[in-house]
């Protein structure tokens, strides 16, 4: 037999051995995604697209350690119960290799304590309670956004400039507007121990009273207000506070209010001067964030919101991830994201080995009613590593 023809036929055998193998045996890297899409849609519909474009930037350029990425997506209806269940299907019957989502704080605790329970990795893009990294955070989980004490110790510094004593407050009484609370008030009484609490409203989360809460928040005559309020809830709040007077003359501190998913549909009820987290895209000119912008743009012709660089940011943090590690199990990743450093939009971020929290910052400035749009000026970014607490009192708020 001619050797020559003998090695064409084994050749050809081995490819089309090759095509009958089904893609995850090939080496498809499965990213598993658990998320409250259908109740929070402003963040997530972006939020999804810059996955997608991370996952179509990385997959054209070969994908990571020679394997193309898949995402596969599942709805958890913002029901802790439902989270933990689509997580356990997409690691039981979908066979992924990683697990990441989920926004809302109490379907990302209970999805934390699933990877902890099941010894599977998880990143967190959205969560922002201090419990997914701090007081409860475990061997398993990670977080991308900085989260309530983070955001709280870059707004309190601005607070304190105000020289108010008389603070109101207003949050969903949930886990993160309660741990965003919690961290403010903390700080801000240790920055200005003269400080006040003089009233709380609590409204649980997308059902708010708005004109009860207003008129609460002006009979209590505060000198300024530390608003934790976000999406609907946000919009009817300052509504009800503009017909109100509650605004007029009060300085207000807002967690996340600078975000275009919240900022956006506020038109000409935005109110002037409040100060903000958030992400003003229209104005942020480093290299990094001119690239994403440009990508971003350049496939859904429309302009990036904050979830669009959290989607984008977690992504590309799995892939870097999966590339040090050279492996996408568990263990591996584990000890590769522990000081693993990504380039995101924002720049350069790291993830700390003694929290699991990476260094991602926030934009700080005010609310501007530019005729009839909401935009943030005087804004700055605070870069992350420079509000999160030292490693000793890390080491005892974590439980693992």
């Amino acid at each position: 037999m001619n050797p020559m023809r003998l090695t064409f036929t084994a050749a050809a055998l081995a490819t089309l051995a090759t095509a009958l193998v089904p893609a995850h045996a090939q080496g498809v890297i499965k990213i598993g995604e658990v998320n409250s899409y259908k109740a929070q849609p402003a963040f997530l519909e972006p939020y999804k697209k810059g996955m997608e474009l991370a996952v179509e930037e990385i997959n054209a350029k070969g994908g990571v350690n020679g394997k193309k990425i898949e995402l596969i997506t599942r709805d958890d209806n913002a029901n802790p119960g439902d989270a933990v269940r689509v997580a356990e299907e997409l690691v039981a019957r979908e066979k992924i290799d990683v697990l990441t989502g989920t926004f809302l704080s109490n379907t990302g605790l209970a999805v934390a304590d699933f990877a902890k329970q099941k010894k599977f990795f998880f990143l967190a893009g959205e969560p922002l309670t201090d419990k997914m990294t701090w007081q409860g955070g475990n061997e398993y989980t990670f977080r991308l956004r900085p989260g309530t004490y983070m955001q709280a110790a870059m707004l309190v510094p601005e607070a304190v400039k105000l020289k108010k004593k008389r603070w109101a407050i207003v949050y969903p009484n949930y886990e993160y507007g309660q741990s965003a609370v919690a961290a403010f008030k903390a700080l801000l009484k240790a920055a200005q121990p003269d400080v006040e609490f003089v009233t709380e409203q609590a409204p649980p989360l997308g059902k708010v009273d708005a004109g009860a809460v207003a008129q609460a928040l002006a009979d209590a005559k505060p000198d300024a207000i530390f608003n934790v309020l976000f999406a609907a809830d946000l919009s009817k709040f300052v509504r009800e506070g503009n017909t109100r007077g509650l605004f007029k003359d009060r300085a207000v501190v807002s967690v996340l209010t600078g975000e275009p998913e919240y900022l956006d549909p506020l038109k000409d009820e935005t109110p002037n001067g409040w100060i903000v987290t958030g992400y003003p895209w229209y104005g942020i000119q480093t290299p990094e964030h001119k690239a994403f912008f440009l990508a971003y743009h350049e496939k859904y012709k429309d302009y990036p919101r904050l979830g669009s660089v959290v989607g984008y940011s977690m992504i590309k943090s799995v892939a870097a991830g999966i590339a040090k590690a050279k492996s996408s199990e568990t263990p591996k990743l584990v000890e590769a994201f522990k000081g693993l450093q990504v380039d995101t939009p924002f720049g350069k971020i790291t993830y700390r080995a003694e929290d699991h929290q990476s260094t991602m910052g926030a934009f700080v400035g005010k609310t501007k009613n530019d005729n009839g749009k909401g935009v943030m000026v005087d804004y700055s970014y605070f870069d992350g590593a420079k509000f999160q607490p030292s490693a000793a009192d890390i080491k005892k708020s974590r439980a693992d």
